[in-house]
């Protein structure tokens, strides 16, 4: 249970969910450009990807002076279905096509 709650508690912050609908294209990104398309310094985007890897939602590669993010391969399924829903919810409220709560 406890897992689930620290789950669901990085998934409710808005910067992490946002790194976290760029990351799940199964891509991997560079901090820089989570940076820039969130529009979070560089210390404040270093805290919420360590909170996401902290949870096990994503992992990360050392490239010389920066670090590159994709989703864990390793994810349980039944915490994948859980993002994949938020981040399908998240999509359909921000395109306008689902109602906020």
């Amino acid at each position: 249970m406890n897992k689930v709650v620290a789950l669901m508690a990085a998934l409710s912050e808005p910067t992490r969910l946002g790194a976290l609908m760029l990351i799940w294209d199964g891509e991997e990104h560079c901090v820089c450009e989570l940076m820039e398309r969130l529009g979070a310094t560089q210390s404040r985007m270093s805290r919420h990807m360590a909170a996401l890897k902290q949870v096990g939602l994503v992992v990360d590669r050392r490239d010389a002076q920066w670090v590159r993010y994709r989703r864990n391969p390793m994810l349980p399924p039944g915490f994948k279905a859980i993002v994949n829903a938020v981040i399908s919810a998240a999509a359909k409220v921000e395109s306008g096509k689902g109602k906020a709560a």
